[in-house]
């Protein structure tokens, strides 16, 4: 009996990078009387695997390393993740901006050329997040406890069918 783990997996890791976003953004707002960024838990270099699902091939594992930069302002996030597989790779480039409790920004995965308009919120668990555009419509959530974070990405009109990370920061 084969197991099926790829469309769910790979949904889950694209929407735990959303949700991990997400919890960084209500941490931020829980902590905003200190003056402290919503984005503070996710600044610095993660590293970690998971799986990637492609349309018309079987799920395949992935090493990532992510970087997280906060601007002066705290109110801005810059997100770098390169992920490698045996049959290629993926790379994710976002800008995101927090006022309220609200995400907006932009995402682009850069070599397959898709890119939208990023719109989410703060979770009690971190983050949930939604790209939209002509090249994509996924739903992110990211998870983000001490030292670790969750990505779940579920792509739904794309070569990419999701992505499911579990990484370690430092």
């Amino acid at each position: 009996m084969t197991r099926r783990i790829f469309p769910t997996t790979v949904a889950y890791a694209f929407l735990f990078l959303s949700l991990v976003l997400l919890a960084a953004v209500f941490s931020a707002t829980d902590a905003s009387a200190s003056d402290t960024s919503p984005f503070a838990v996710l600044a610095g270099r993660w590293t970690g695997e998971g799986r990637l699902g492609l349309k018309d091939s079987p799920p395949e594992t992935v090493k990532c390393r992510a970087t997280y930069f906060i601007t002066e302002g705290k109110d801005e996030l810059k997100q770098n993740i390169r992920c490698a597989t045996a049959g290629g790779s993926i790379e994710v480039k976002s800008e995101i901006q927090h006022a309220a409790g609200a995400l907006t920004g932009k995402w682009q995965e850069t070599t397959r050329n898709i890119a939208g308009d990023l719109t989410g919120s703060v979770t009690p668990n971190g983050f949930r997040v939604a790209v939209r555009g002509g090249d994509i419509s996924a739903n992110m959530d990211i998870i983000v406890r001490q030292n670790r974070q969750l990505i779940e990405i579920q792509f739904l009109n794309s070569s990419l069918v999701g992505l499911s990370l579990l990484m370690t920061k430092g």
